[in-house]
């Protein structure tokens, strides 16, 4: 909200590293706004601390998106190989232990289990379904009363 009064913000990156503690990178659309920011905001007191404000060293990758020249940062293959230790688990071929049976394979049944004609062949139903146990209805029941309760008064809109 404080840099968006100078113009339109198209990004905004504050990182949190120990080296970049206490600053941020703010992404106007045009220098224009970018310059008129600087120039207002040079020495605001923000949160007890004076801003110190300066042009960026490179282009935003916002721009870059913008203008149509923003390539992806390639790795290089000095970053991305890794120790050896990485190397021979991450390049190591499938153990040929598994951990549970192959998947078309069917699951075997636990002790005592009970099979229902129709999911012998693995069609229809995959479970047994049990009745319900029968329920008393205590509808008719009265309610046991407390001396203690006080009677209910009748509310406006039952009127």
């Amino acid at each position: 909200m404080l840099f968006s009064t100078y113009g339109p913000v198209l990004d905004v990156v504050a990182l949190k590293t120990k080296g970049m503690r206490g600053q941020a990178h703010i992404v106007f659309r045009d220098v224009q706004a970018s310059t008129q920011a600087m120039r207002a905001l040079q020495g605001f007191d923000f949160f007890g601390k004076e801003m110190k404000i300066q042009y960026g060293q490179g282009k935003s990758d916002a721009i870059a998106k913008l203008d149509g020249t923003f390539r992806m940062p390639s790795a290089t293959v000095n970053q991305v190989a890794g120790t050896e230790l990485q190397q021979s688990i991450f390049n190591a071929p499938p153990s040929s232990t598994s951990l549970g049976p192959p998947p078309s394979a069917p699951l075997p049944k636990p002790p005592g289990a009970q099979l229902n004609e129709s999911n012998v062949d693995g069609e229809g139903p995959h479970g047994i379904k049990r009745g319900r146990d029968e329920e008393s209805d205590d509808e008719g029941a009265p309610m046991e009363e407390d001396d203690s309760d006080a009677p209910m008064e009748a509310s406006s809109d039952e009127e």
